[in-house]
């Protein structure tokens, strides 16, 4: 008797194919921007976003946005926001709720036709050379496409494409940027009244981000350990490289509307140990106020952002190192740890018996909105990552690029912002005491043109990608880049060039960028200020320049856009600390010989009228004083100290100080003329 033999039959699942002409990445503000636009110039167009909720952190707890300039934003970010602003007749441009900015997208996306994915993740991408062919998500469908665009808070399309990108800080050597780097930050003493003063009134007009130790505050413990939250001091040189990046938080709506106010909630792992800094801080500034320790940002209908500030707030310093580069699980615990942390920190300051009376009874007066992320236990859906990876793709903006070299060629966007970087972490001095580490005061950002060639990789590694979010800046470039206007009309330049290169069978590095800028413009994109067209730019003027911006700067100067100043900006010393501020340039000269030597600066009445300028040169040293309450004589902007024997293997060196001054001294740009 024979035995049949029959083929073993395998039962595989059927995997769904979706072919689309551009797929995107993250439904973040960007994402929406980019589909949104390439659906109206008519490619089809899927969204994939791997939460519940579309939007990012504008449907998800940043409702007053960030805009720097007003003027630097227009097309689809201004269309967006007057639209968001229009479904509400009492909400202020710019500062709509949640729930609001989300309708404004929801409308959007069905009026062009775009197919949105939610609560899938990335499983794994295929490509064929330089090209991305699909990526398949978590439930196995498979989305081939022609473009792609990565718009993830975290660059994860871009890393799994393996396109080049860092995590973390670069060196100041690395781009030559003067912030760039560890960056321990001294003691700034301050009052109470000063603390109180920094933001008066809940959504003031005050600074919002006061950065830096207020006091001297012993980090460690009984047992001589540091306390929750603080770390030690890493063994680095300030200026060196590293992994980390700034605090991630949540951005709360809160109110105190009685017929909407949901008492903050208590997480099931609250520990008032994780607080001990805060009650210190606390303690060393009595009757500070909630809305000191918070940043309160009024938005419409008795609503508020509520924002990090300062030394300890809801920045939660050295707790998301991990996050850019981690897997599902090391996300999902980092995440779960910021809410039980900012939770119970306003559990803490509501119901810590250590805490003052009054500052309970203020913060127990504020609540949760009953109306804002009712499927999410009225908790804001978007943890606020701040910086994730960062793309090094065909040109990478840094420091220079958003200070003085700020105009490019194939720009299709402006910044604006000022060089904003949350706390990174908080460590110990020698002394124990604490200090914050990696964030820096008055850091301006000029308003900048962004290169079409930061939002494309280098073509070698990715011919069909572009990435709008997690775009090609160092660290410090990046601090300014990260605003959700900016995101939206990357997103904007980034669906136009999808569309461009679909059509004319091309990579995204070898569209025309004059055409395309034509269409941004033709959609009310800003790419150029006027107001630029008539600056002092220290690339442009004669001989060897140095800014404020990159020079030596001892003691802290405030910065300042007062005047007509180079490139824009200029510092001053806040008429204090008489004798021991400075400001050192130090400058290599092309060939040795004589040099007239020329300082700007901004005059005013209340300036110094006896700046001590010094000038190190071939013949020994000499001072000049320069009276800056009248008008400079060169120009309206350079004064003459006069001619000095230089030599080319020895750097000039010009000094400004403030020693005995009789008033404010500014520093801005210096000059050297071959004679």
């Amino acid at each position: 008797m024979r035995t049949l033999l029959l083929p073993l039959l395998l039962v595989l699942p059927v995997i769904a194919t979706a072919k689309t002409d551009l797929v995107i990445y993250g439904g973040t503000p960007a994402g929406l921007s980019a589909g949104i636009t390439a659906a109206r110039e008519g490619v089809s167009v899927v969204i994939i976003e791997p939460t519940k909720w579309i939007g990012g952190l504008v449907t998800g707890g940043l409702c007053r946005t960030d805009v720097g300039r007003e003027q630097t934003i227009g097309g689809f970010p201004r269309e967006f926001f007057g639209r968001a602003a229009a479904l509400n007749p009492d909400t202020p441009m710019w500062y709509a709720e949640p729930k609001t900015n989300l309708a404004a997208f929801q409308a959007m996306l069905q009026e062009a036709g775009v197919k949105v994915v939610t609560g899938q993740t990335l499983k794994s991408v295929s490509k064929e050379g330089a090209r991305i062919t699909g990526l398949t998500t978590n439930d196995g469908t498979v989305y081939e496409g022609r473009m792609f665009v990565d718009a993830t808070y975290e660059g994860d399309l871009m890393a799994a494409a393996k396109v080049s990108y860092i995590v973390g800080r670069e060196s100041r050597a690395q781009y030559g940027e003067a912030l760039a780097g560890y960056y321990p930050m001294p003691i700034r003493p301050r009052t109470v009244e000063v603390m109180e003063s920094d933001c008066p009134n809940i959504g003031g007009t005050g600074p919002s981000y006061i950065h830096g130790t207020p006091i001297a505050i012993s980090g460690l413990d009984k047992a001589g350990k540091p306390i929750f939250g603080v770390y030690e001091a890493p063994k680095l040189e300030p200026g060196s490289a590293d992994n980390r990046t700034q605090s991630y938080n949540f951005r709360i709506c809160v109110t105190q509307r009685p017929d909407i106010k949901v008492p903050f909630p208590k997480p099931a792992t609250y520990d008032p140990a994780k607080y001990e800094l805060l009650l210190r801080l606390i303690q060393a500034f009595p009757g500070v106020r909630f809305g000191r320790l918070f940043h309160l940002g009024a938005v419409a209908n008795g609503k508020y952002d509520l924002n990090a500030q300062g030394f300890f707030s809801t920045d939660y310093p050295g707790a998301n190192t991990a996050y850019p580069d981690g897997d599902a699980a090391t996300r999902a615990q980092i995440w779960q740890d910021h809410v039980d942390f900012i939770q119970g920190m306003l559990w803490f300051l509501g119901h810590d018996e250590r805490v003052p009376q009054s500052l309970r009874d203020q913060c127990n007066s504020w609540g949760l909105c009953k109306d804002e992320f009712a499927d999410n236990q009225c908790w804001p859906y978007a943890l606020y990552v701040r910086e994730g990876r960062r793309m090094i793709g065909e040109y990478v903006m840094v420091q220079k690029d958003l200070q003085n070299d700020i105009f490019k060629e194939d720009t299709v966007g402006m910044g604006s912002f000022v060089i904003d970087c949350h706390i990174v972490q908080r460590i110990l001095a020698k002394d124990g005491t604490v200090r914050d580490e990696g964030s820096f005061p008055d850091a301006p950002a000029l308003p900048y043109q962004i290169a079409y060639r930061s939002l494309t990789p280098k073509r070698a590694e990715c011919e069909n990608l572009l990435v709008p979010v997690c775009l090609s800046a160092s660290h410090i470039a990046y601090c300014s880049l990260r605003m959700e206007p900016v995101y939206m009309a990357l997103g904007q330049a980034s669906g136009l060039a999808a569309v461009m290169a679909i059509q004319g069978q091309t990579s995204v590095q070898a569209i025309d960028v004059k055409a395309l800028q034509a269409k941004l413009l033709a959609q009310k994109a800003v790419l150029e200020l006027a107001e630029l067209a008539t600056m002092a730019r220290s690339s442009k003027l004669p001989g060897t320049v140095m800014d404020d911006q990159d020079a030596e700067r001892v003691g802290h100067w405030q910065g300042s856009t007062y005047g007509s100043p180079v490139d824009g900006s200029s510092r001053h010393d806040e008429n204090l600390e008489k004798g021991a501020k400075k400001v050192v340039y130090t400058l290599s000269l092309p060939a040795t010989g004589r040099y007239e030597v020329r300082v700007s600066y901004a005059h005013a009445p209340n300036r110094a009228s006896n700046v001590p300028v010094t000038i190190d040169h071939a013949g020994g040293s000499s001072t000049v004083k320069v009276n800056q309450k009248k008008v400079p004589p060169v120009d309206k902007l350079f004064i003459s100290l006069g001619s000095f024997e230089f030599s080319a293997v020895k750097p000039a060196v010009i000094t400004i100080g403030n020693e005995g001054t009789d008033g404010i001294v500014g520093a801005d740009a210096v000059q050297l003329l071959k004679q």
